[in-house]
């Protein structure tokens, strides 16, 4: 008996938050791959070190065979993390800069995953809503190894120092892999840490179960971070698996990659950077990263680096991708003012870290975390 043909149904949103000045998040949702980026790097390199991840792997948005997804994944995400490092290379201002990603590609009914980073993909599957993805976090590694317990390490200060991501240094990128089914009746969920941050596993659930169409539970996703304070960009991107065709299968760009990247947010906030629905003429999501992200270098020595700054996708990736009414002309995120609105606490950082360097972390209490997260979550 042949497979069921399949089809993603999908919709990305994004906000820029009610705290944050600009949206470092990426996302982009088509009918064969969605794509999660979370840059970092402050104000001088997370979106354009999001918007890089998102066009090298946007070219992947067509017809393959499964038994090269996983290849083709890795293709383009060492593509993106050979340019965010001749980048930082090139321009001392860009030192540090780097992103998380998640990118999921299909062919017929397989989907293959890639995941770096501490963004998230979750599956609902059978009324059952399961974290697909493990954080390559510090205090996850804690949580792994016995050392703390998951309620411990929602509270912990030392939450968002990753351990992997692309760009932030020269060595190999060791990226999670998996191939999996795409059965009818699922529902994906891909979530920056703006969305789980401040809203609970069981308000996310409730939420993918109850809300059928995938745009408006993007919405409702969007307006629970927002409704909890809204501290960070957030950003998720929702696809059903249907056997019936989609309404709508153009692509979907959202945040620092999208051309429509300047939107406020939905909270009533205006500032640069700040995405909302899709574009009026293609659908899109936005997302954003938070303050400038601390990290250690792999295990098992735990190191600390410098704040995250920002860099821009320059010319050329939009042309790549074929996605030129989509995709951002790079060349303008430049000439946006770093310095705007930038927060005490977030200046504060980037002078405490120096960012082409690491400094030893010699326990866990003595790292100081350059970025804070509230812990608390919506009910």
């Amino acid at each position: 008996m042949s497979p069921v043909s399949v089809q993603l149904r999908f919709a990305a949103r994004s906000d820029v938050g009610l705290v944050r000045a600009s949206n470092q998040d990426s996302g982009y949702a088509g009918p064969h791959l969605l794509v999660l980026a979370d840059g970092m790097g402050g104000p001088a390199g997370g979106d354009i070190a999001s918007s890089v991840a998102v066009a090298h792997l946007a070219e992947l948005d067509d017809a393959h065979s499964a038994d090269d997804l996983l290849d083709l994944l890795r293709s383009a995400v060492g593509a993106a993390h050979d340019e965010l490092i001749q980048r930082s290379e090139a321009d001392p201002d860009l030192a540090g800069l780097g992103t998380t990603c998640i990118a999921v590609l299909r062919a017929g009914n397989k989907l293959a995953m890639v995941h770096i980073g501490d963004s998230r993909a979750y599956l609902l599957r059978g009324g059952e809503l399961t974290q697909v993805t493990t954080d390559h976090t510090f205090v996850q590694y804690l949580v792994s190894t016995g050392r703390l317990t998951p309620e411990q390490a929602e509270r912990h200060p030392q939450r968002n120092v990753i351990l992997r991501a692309l760009g932030d240094n020269d060595s190999e990128v060791q990226l999670d892999e998996s191939l999996r089914e795409a059965l009818p009746g699922d529902r994906w969920l891909l979530a920056s840490d703006g969305l789980f941050g401040v809203v609970s596993h069981e308000t996310i659930a409730e939420t993918l179960l109850t809300v059928t169409d995938p745009g408006e539970c993007a919405d409702d996703l969007i307006h629970l971070a927002l409704r909890a304070g809204g501290p960070d960009n957030v950003t998720c991107v929702v696809a059903d698996v249907v056997t019936d065709g989609s309404p709508d299968n153009s692509p979907q760009v959202v945040g620092a990659a999208a051309k429509d990247r300047l939107r406020a947010t939905r909270g009533g906030r205006r500032g640069r950077g700040q995405g909302g629905r899709p574009d009026e003429r293609r659908p899109a999501a936005v997302a954003r990263h938070p303050r400038g992200r601390r990290r250690s270098r792999p295990l098992p020595r735990a190191a600390v680096g410098g704040a995250r700054r920002r860099d821009d996708p320059r010319a050329g990736h939009a042309r790549r991708a074929g996605l030129r009414g989509l995709l951002v002309d790079p060349d303008p995120v430049l000439r946006l003012p770093r310095t705007a609105t930038t927060s005490p606490s977030t200046a504060a950082s980037r002078r405490r870290w120096v960012p082409s360097g690491w400094r030893a972390c010699t326990s866990a209490p003595t790292c100081a975390s350059t970025r804070s997260r509230p812990s608390r979550r919506t009910a």
